[in-house]
């Protein structure tokens, strides 16, 4: 990803697994993909007050094409 670009917010989740299935859905077809979470959580294992959420984010240019794949996988 270029340092210039916009990151959003496209999914949201408790816990990494999830999160990782759609960040490596997204890479797939080509959209870079990032995960934002408290370091916390995953070393503990931890899914309450927020310590277990899982942010995946991509370049706003592709939020569109991100929300359209993450739909066809629910």
């Amino acid at each position: 990803m270029k340092p210039d670009n916009k990151l959003v917010v496209v999914y949201e989740t408790q816990g990494m697994i999830r999160a990782e299935i759609i960040k490596a859905k997204l890479e797939s077809a080509g959209i870079p993909a990032l995960l934002k979470y408290e370091s916390l959580g995953p070393v503990l294992a931890v899914t309450v007050d927020g310590l277990g959420r899982v942010q995946v984010l991509v370049p706003q240019e592709r939020e569109q094409e991100a929300h359209e794949l993450i739909s066809e996988s629910k």
